[in-house]
């Protein structure tokens, strides 16, 4: 996962133009749409005919609070909607069974489900989305940063451009070959995780192992990717060493 984005709007143009049905895989991308100054990354996504996205994983929420919209309600009810006799509702009849309301049992596979949605509901309407969006846009904003110092670090190499919160680099070192800096990095994030300094993950883009840093905590501050950035180095270092000692 990179945070690469799509052309949104060309997708939509093309499943108007086929009459295909436009879903798009928010997950946690699509709360760029409230970043003052990174929703046109997303522009397009209003014309989805259905849009998933997370609110565990940017919106500071515990896990799990997953959320899907529809577009057209008919569409969504049609596609799941299943009335057994066991699962009457009686419209038109006394009693609860007779109340017209809209059954959830007609929207997904789940007969009974929990209200994780409130949590949702109760975080947003004492905070605003407004706040929501300029923590956001915080999050990006350091991501653009923590790339700067990654490019402008010898030891350090940028894997791809930064678009939303996420940065992909590794640490690299004269005398080893590519396997070896995959081993390296590899070893490097098992490190940062046992030393509690950040949980970092790893990914591989175009055959290249690379350090996965998703910044997603309104607590982050400068001083943690600093910190990041020098204990990178230093692992880096120490284990560099190591490996061309064994190989020597």
């Amino acid at each position: 996962m990179v945070s690469a984005i799509d052309d949104l709007s060309s997708l939509a143009d093309l499943c108007e133009r086929e009459g295909l049905w436009f879903h798009v895989d928010g997950a946690f991308g699509a709360w760029a749409a409230i970043a003052p100054r990174s929703k046109d990354l997303v522009a397009g996504m209003e014309r989805a005919d259905s849009l998933a996205f997370d609110l565990h994983k940017w919106m500071y929420l515990p896990y799990a609070t997953g959320c899907v919209l529809v577009r057209s309600e008919e569409d969504h009810r049609r596609a799941f909607s299943l009335t057994p006799t066991y699962l009457s509702h009686g419209q038109g009849e006394r009693g609860l069974t007779g109340v017209d309301l809209p059954w959830l049992v007609d929207y997904g596979f789940d007969l009974s489900r929990a209200f994780p949605a409130l949590k949702a509901w109760m975080t947003i309407k004492e905070q605003g989305t407004l706040k929501y969006g300029r923590l956001i846009q915080q999050n990006i904003d350091q991501a653009h940063e923590l790339s700067r110092v990654v490019e402008a670090t010898p030891e350090l190499e940028l894997a791809l451009p930064v678009s939303l919160n996420v940065v992909c680099f590794r640490y690299v070192h004269p005398g080893l070959d590519e396997g070896a800096l995959d081993l390296l990095n590899k070893q490097i994030e098992i490190e940062l995780q046992e030393a509690g300094i950040a949980v970092v993950s790893t990914v591989v883009i175009h055959g290249t192992q690379y350090l996965h840093a998703a910044i997603t905590n309104h607590r982050t501050r400068r001083e943690d990717l600093e910190l990041l950035v020098s204990a990178v180095i230093r692992m880096g270092a120490q284990l560099a060493s190591s490996t061309e000692g064994v190989a020597g």
